[in-house]
C-alpha cells in the first residue's frame, strides 16, 4: 500500500513538473510579430470563435448574395478569362487578341494609350512621345475597325477600359460592328465609363464632374434602349486600390461612387430596373488571401442591402453585384520578377474563391514593361490551371463557414458601411471628391503602407527580404518608336478622304446637343460614321463643357 502511495506521489510530482515545463516553454515562445493585422490593417485574432460563422447564411444565388450571385457558380459556367491587352498600333494589338483567343481566352479587354484615354488624337502635340506606349492608339473608327479585324463583334464579348471619352470609343465600337454587319442589339461587353474614380485616384479626367455625369447617364439611357446586352459602366475599385487604399476603402469608395451614378440616373427620370441590372463592378485582388475573399463576399452583401433599402427594385438583378477582378499590378516587383508568378497565382485563387465573374491575371514582367507573348501566355495558363486542375471551381463558395473568413466578411461589411455613411454625410461621392476627402484618405493609407516596408515591419520578398544579386535578365517588349509618325500619316489620309462638309455638320450637331439636354450619344455616333476623329469630337465637348482641375487632396 505504501508503495502505491509513493508511486501516486511520484506521478503527481512528475505531472506537475511537465506542467511547469510547458508553462515556462510557452512563456519563452513569443509571436513573430507584436501586432497581427491584415494588409489593410484589420486586426487578426489567433483564432475566430464559431459564433462568427452565421448558421442561417442564405444559399448561393439567394439574397443578399454573400455566397455568390448564382446557385451553381462555376459548376455551371467558369468565370470569363478576360486578359487585358493593348499596345502600339491597332494592327499589333489585333494580332495579340487573336493569339490570346487561339490559346483559350474567353473575352477581349482593351487597354488604350494615354492620348486616347484623354481624348486626344495621335497627331495632337500633347500626344507626342506617348502614342501606343501603355495601350493601343485609337484616333478614329478606322483604327477601331483595324483593332477588331477578323474578330466578329456580334460573337465576342469585349471590355474597354476608357472613361472620359467613353461615349466616343463605344460609338466607334458600335460603328465598327455595324460595318462588319452586326447589330447594336447583339453586342456584348462592358465599358468602364467610371469617371469618379478618375478624380479620386487615377487622373485621366477631362470634363468637370457634373458634365461627366451627364455623359455617363446619356450612355445608360441610350444603351438601355439600343444596346441592351452591354454593361454600361464598370464601377472600379481597382485604381483606388492601386493608388494605395486599403481593402475597406476600396470597397467603400467604389460603392459610394456607384450610389452616385444610380442617383444621377434616377434624377434624370430613369427607372432603377432599366439600368441597374447592367451595372458591373471592377475590383483589385491583392496579396492578403483571406482578406480579399472576405472583401468580395462583403461587397455583394453591402450592395444588395443598400439597393434594397434605397430603391426597392423589382428586378432581383438590380441588387446583384457582378464584378470583374484584376490581380494587383502594384504588388508586382521589378526585383526577382519571376516571383510575381506566385503572387499572381495567390491573388487569382482568392478572386475565384471570392466568386468573381471574370478575371485578368497580370504577367510577371509588368513591373518592367508591357507583357511579352510568353509572359501573357503564362498569365492565361495560370487561370486555366486554377480552373481545370486545382479543384477550387468544383464547389460553390467553399470558404463559407470558415470562422475566420465569416468574421472578416462581417468586419469589412461594417467598416465599409461606416465609410459610405461618412461620404453620404458629406453630400455624396461627388461632393466628397470635390472636397478632396477620398484622395486624402488614400494618400494617408499609402504613406502608412510604404512606411511599414521602409521600416521592415512588412516584408516584400526581393525588395526588403530575401534580397540577392540578380543575374538573370528578363526580355522586355519594345513598342514601335515610329508609331506616332505612322498614326499621324493615317490621320492625314483620313481627313483627306472623308467628306469634310458632313463632318462639320456632325460636329456642329454635337455642340448644339451639348448646349441642350438632348442625349449626346446619337450625334456622337453620327459624327463617328462621318469619320470625325476622337480629338475633334472631344474638342466640341470641351468648348461647351470646359475642362477640370481637381484638388490635390492635401
Amino acid at each position: 500500500m505504501a508503495m502505491f502511495m509513493a508511486l501516486a506521489v511520484m506521478t503527481t510530482d512528475f505531472k506537475a513538473s511537465l506542467d511547469e515545463v510547458a508553462r515556462l516553454g510557452k512563456a519563452m515562445v513569443s509571436d513573430r510579430k507584436e501586432d497581427w493585422r491584415t494588409l489593410s490593417g484589420l486586426p487578426i485574432p489567433p483564432t475566430s470563435p464559431p459564433n462568427d460563422a452565421s448558421s442561417d447564411l442564405p444559399a448561393p444565388g439567394q439574397p443578399p448574395y454573400t455566397r455568390g450571385i448564382h446557385e451553381n457558380m462555376y459548376r455551371a459556367r467558369l468565370w470569363t478569362m478576360r486578359q487585358y491587352a493593348g499596345f502600339s498600333s491597332a494592327k499589333a494589338t489585333n494580332e495579340r487578341f487573336k493569339l490570346l483567343l487561339e490559346r483559350g481566352q474567353m473575352g477581349l479587354s482593351v487597354a488604350f494609350d494615354l492620348p486616347t484615354q484623354l481624348g486626344l488624337d495621335a497627331d495632337d502635340e500633347l500626344s507626342y512621345g506617348e502614342v501606343g506606349k501603355v495601350g493601343v492608339s485609337i484616333s478614329s473608327v478606322e483604327d477601331m475597325k483595324l483593332l477588331f479585324d477578323g474578330i466578329p463583334l456580334d460573337e465576342v464579348s469585349t471590355s474597354m477600359t476608357i472613361n472620359a471619352p467613353a461615349m466616343v470609343l463605344l460609338a466607334m465600337y458600335i460603328v465598327a460592328a455595324e460595318e462588319q454587319g452586326a447589330k447594336m442589339k447583339d453586342l456584348k461587353g462592358t465599358i468602364q465609363n467610371d469617371i469618379l474614380k478618375e478624380y479620386i485616384a487615377r487622373g485621366t479626367y477631362v470634363f468637370p464632374p457634373a458634365q461627366s455625369m451627364r455623359l455617363i447617364t446619356d450612355i445608360f439611357a441610350f444603351c438601355a434602349e439600343h444596346v441592351p446586352k452591354w454593361n454600361t459602366i464598370s464601377i472600379s475599385g481597382y485604381h483606388i486600390r492601386e493608388a494605395g487604399s486599403t481593402a475597406v476603402q476600396e470597397l467603400a469608395f467604389t460603392i459610394a461612387n456607384a450610389l452616385a451614378y444610380v442617383e444621377a440616373a434616377v434624377e434624370k427620370g430613369m427607372d432603377i430596373d432599366d439600368f441597374a441590372p447592367r451595372l458591373s463592378f471592377f475590383f483589385n485582388c491583392h496579396n492578403d488571401f483571406f482578406e480579399e475573399i472576405a472583401k468580395f463576399r462583403a461587397a455583394r452583401t453591402l450592395w444588395h442591402d443598400l439597393m434594397v433599402k434605397r430603391y426597392a427594385p423589382k428586378n432581383p438583378k438590380s441588387t446583384m453585384l457582378r464584378f470583374h477582378t484584376q490581380v494587383a499590378g502594384v504588388s508586382l516587383t521589378a526585383q526577382q520578377p519571376m516571383n510575381n508568378v506566385a503572387r499572381v497565382t495567390i491573388q487569382a485563387l482568392a478572386a475565384v474563391l471570392g466568386g468573381t465573374q471574370s478575371l485578368h491575371t497580370n504577367s510577371y514582367d509588368e513591373a518592367l514593361g508591357l507583357p511579352t507573348e510568353s509572359s501573357a501566355t503564362v498569365a492565361l495558363r495560370t487561370q486555366q490551371i486554377i480552373a481545370e486542375e486545382s479543384g477550387v471551381a468544383d464547389a460553390v463558395d467553399p470558404m463559407a463557414g470558415s470562422w475566420h473568413v465569416e468574421r472578416m466578411t462581417n468586419e469589412i461589411y461594417e467598416r465599409a458601411s461606416e465609410l459610405v455613411a461618412i461620404i453620404e454625410e458629406k453630400g455624396g461621392a461627388m461632393a466628397a471628391i470635390e472636397e478632396g476627402w477620398q484622395q486624402q484618405e488614400i494618400h494617408l493609407s499609402a504613406y502608412t503602407y510604404l512606411n511599414e516596408i521602409e521600416q521592415n515591419k512588412r516584408n516584400i520578398v526581393g525588395v526588403n527580404y530575401g534580397v540577392m544579386d540578380e543575374l538573370e535578365s528578363i526580355p522586355v517588349l519594345k513598342t514601335d518608336a515610329s508609331l506616332g509618325e505612322s498614326q499621324t500619316s493615317r490621320l492625314a489620309q483620313l481627313r483627306k478622304d472623308r467628306d469634310q462638309q458632313s463632318v462639320d455638320v456632325a460636329l456642329a450637331a454635337i455642340r448644339e446637343a451639348a448646349a441642350s439636354q438632348t442625349n449626346l450619344f446619337e450625334p456622337v455616333i453620327q459624327a463617328v460614321r462621318c469619320r470625325a476623329t476622337l480629338g475633334e469630337i472631344m474638342g466640341e465637348l470641351k468648348q461647351e463643357f470646359g475642362t477640370y482641375m481637381a484638388p490635390s487632396g492635401f
